[in-house]
Parts: C-alpha cells; structure tokens; sequence
C-alpha cells in the first residue's frame, strides 16, 4: 500500500510554465537583463556613487571611457563611459534617462491595460448589439494616425510628462480589447460562468472575479510586448523634441543628442542606442518565452 510521501505532488500551471520558461535561455536572458537594468535604472542613483546626471563640467567635457580628470574645483571625477559636450557623465545620464523610459513604459503600459482589458471583458461578455458597436469604434480607433495625435496633445499641452504617459497609454489599448474580447468570447460560454450565474452574481461580478482573471495569460504575455513598443513610441517623440525636455533625459533623447554629435563624438550615440536596444531585445525574448510557457497545448505534451 503506498505511503503518502510516495503519492507523486501535484503541479499547478504556474509552476509548470515556469519550468518550461526557465529551459528557454534567451527567455531567461530577457527576464534578468530586464530584472537588472530595472534596479540599475531605479535604485543607483539613490546612492551617493552616482553623480548629478545634468551636473555640467565644461572643463571636462568629452573625455572618453574609463577617464578620472579633477575639475575646476579640485573635485576628482571618475567617468565609467566618458562625458559629453558639456562635462555631464555620460553614464549618470544613461541611467537616469533609463529611469524615465521605463517608467513610460511602465506607466503608459497600465494605462492601456487598464482600458484595454476592461473594454475588451465588457464587450466580449455582453456581446450582441453593443459588442458590435465596440467593436467598430474599435476599427475606427485603429485608422487614426495616432502618432500625429500625441504630437498634437503633447505640444498643446507643453510636453507634461504625465501627459505623455497617458497620451501613449491611451493609444496603445486597441489591440489589448481585441485580445481579450477574443477570450472572454470562449470563457463566458464555460462551466464556471454558468455556476456563477446560477449563484446569483452580477454581471459585473462574473467579469471582474472570474472572467477577467481567467485571461491573464494572454495579457501577461501581450503586456511584455507592449512595453517595448511604448518604449519605442516615446524613443521617436523624443527624437523629434517632443517627449523628455532639457535638461532632463530619456534614451530617446540621449540618442537624438548623440545621432547630432556622432561625427564628433560617436560615444554619445553608441552607448545609449545600445542599452535601448538591448533593454527591447530582452523584453521581446522574454514575451516569446512567456508565450511559449503559457500555451496550454506545450503543457499536455
């Protein structure tokens, strides 16, 4: 007769796609790259080794890598990637900026999440006359030149940075409805819905509580991609003198600065460009892994 320590443990689908994320190397090199340039970005410059990214040197400008100069005042510096054309550290402002890209990222991403998840549940789960409708304004949305309307709120509203944060947001959630829409049309017909129902539950309740919850999947995975793509949205704003003002920085701007400076001095461009770079090659390996992890299908093979 078996014991109880010989009855095989259970496993729950989050650690089963865990295990098949954890096989997938550029997956993982996604995760901890992302992992770790998120608490460079965010917790560096709280401590006192990080010098004022927008502190200006002229004395010391444009000195290459790796270079230890003493300014004006007599204080010892010590520039890990070079300074630039007005003695700032380069990599103070690299990661600063990396600050306020991510929190765009971040940030614009809940928004469209927030909008996104709701509208889609709603109009999936209600469906008939008013998913229809959804639906259209939806394809309406989508034919929009959205780019041209965040230039135009970010210049009539004096490039806020919060704006921008909602601006990108708000017109990142189309696809998001869409995704959800299409799983809240299968879940709403399951077992578990009807149970719901028979117990006497709203249907705010049943969207809220059961549906919405049941479509992470898909979100968690779609909301790795949307990242990048806010990223990139604010990089081109940015680039175009429309999104993060002087002094101040993100990686898009700091690549604008380079792109104007790369004859000169190519270290202004090439180091930037290539943390943004690989900051949106991880986040896309890491949402081909989730998505890979996440299949239902991989989990019965």
């Amino acid at each position: 007769m078996d014991t109880i320590s010989d009855i095989e443990k259970g496993s729950s689908l989050g650690r089963d796609a865990w295990v098949r994320l954890k096989k997938n190397k550029m997956a993982m090199f996604g995760l901890w790259f992302f992992v770790g340039i998120t608490l460079v970005c965010f917790l560096l410059p709280l401590l006192p080794v990080l010098p004022d990214p927008n502190a200006t040197s002229p004395e010391l400008r444009s000195l290459g890598p790796f270079s230890e100069a003493v300014a004006n005042d007599g204080t010892e510096r010590f520039y890990l990637l070079g300074s630039d054309n007005l003695g700032r550290d380069i990599f103070a402002r690299i990661v600063d900026g990396g600050r306020v890209s991510l929190m765009v990222g971040f940030i614009a991403t809940a928004v469209s999440l927030l909008i996104g998840v709701v509208y889609g549940a709603v109009a999936g789960y209600v469906g008939g006359r008013l998913d229809s409708v959804m639906m259209r304004v939806v394809d309406i949305l989508y034919a929009l030149p959205f780019m041209i309307i965040v230039i135009i709120l970010t210049t009539f509203f004096d490039n806020s940075l919060w704006l921008l944060f909602l601006a990108i947001g708000a017109v990142e959630w189309l696809t998001m409805s869409r995704i959800v829409r299409a799983q809240v049309l299968s879940l709403k017909e399951q077992e578990f819905v009807d149970a719901a129902r028979s117990l006497g539950l709203s249907n705010g309740q049943i969207i809220f509580r059961h549906i919405i919850p049941n479509t992470l999947g898909p979100v968690i995975v779609y909301t790795t991609l949307t990242v990048p793509a806010v990223m990139r949205l604010e990089a081109i704003l940015s680039f175009l003198g429309l999104g993060v003002q002087p002094p101040n920085a993100s990686w898009g701007s700091l690549v604008k600065e380079g792109a104007d400076r790369m004859i000169s001095d190519p270290a202004l461009l090439i180091f930037p460009s290539a943390i943004f770079a690989l900051t949106l090659f991880a986040f896309n390996f890491l949402g081909d892994g989730l998505r890979d992890a996440l299949d239902v299908r991989a989990s019965k093979d």
